[in-house]
């Protein structure tokens, strides 16, 4: 589609329609679950750790920053959130030493504990570091939430709760579009609503 875009102009609409057509094709019922996790892990003390890589990553310190400061900011009532991406130091020493597919799954092992809840975010669903992270937080009483797009990938099988923003392969940039305005409809959400 964006190959028959003449001019800038053009292409601006196209990748606009193409995004909206993408966040209009996301099951509702998904992120009503994930709200509810989100919501009963605060009420029990539960830490939510996010994770990703590229423009992911981003995602993930993104949606850990603002559900943090932004839901409830003038209480002591906020989410326990942390990015697994965040700690550049200890990140790449896990990927020297151990192999980047550990970086995510070597954190969890140290500071998971069970029923925290642990967010891969993945536009293709497929990405090996996440994999092993839900594997091991599912095996250990984790409640896993995936985030993802194409046609899901592996993670979608494998996260408890997953929401799917359909999409063509290979299309990251409308993909990780829909999953930072995701964070911004559950964040702005359960701020205004006073959950």
């Amino acid at each position: 589609m964006f190959d028959n875009s003449k001019s800038i102009e053009q292409y601006s609409k196209d990748y606009s329609d193409y995004l909206h057509s993408i966040l209009q094709k996301a099951d509702s019922k998904p992120i009503s679950a994930f709200v509810g996790v989100l919501l009963k892990a605060r009420q029990d003390g539960r830490r939510i750790f996010f994770m990703g890589n590229g423009g992911s990553a981003s995602t993930a310190s993104h949606f850990a920053a603002d559900l943090c400061k932004n839901v409830s900011p003038d209480t002591k009532d906020k989410f326990r959130t942390m990015s697994l991406v965040d700690n550049s130091a200890l990140a790449t020493a896990l990927a020297n030493d151990l192999g980047y597919e550990n970086i995510f799954v070597e954190q969890l092992s140290a500071m998971m504990e069970k029923g925290d809840v642990v967010v891969g975010i993945s536009a293709s669903g497929n990405s090996k570091n996440i994999l092993k992270a839900v594997e091991y937080a599912n095996s250990n009483g984790g409640i896993t939430i995936g985030i993802v797009g194409f046609d899901g990938g592996q993670l979608k099988k494998e996260a408890m709760h997953c929401i799917h923003f359909p999409s063509y392969s290979g299309e990251y940039g409308p993909v990780e579009d829909a999953h930072i305005i995701l964070n911004h409809i559950i964040v702005t959400y359960l701020s205004f609503s006073k959950k």
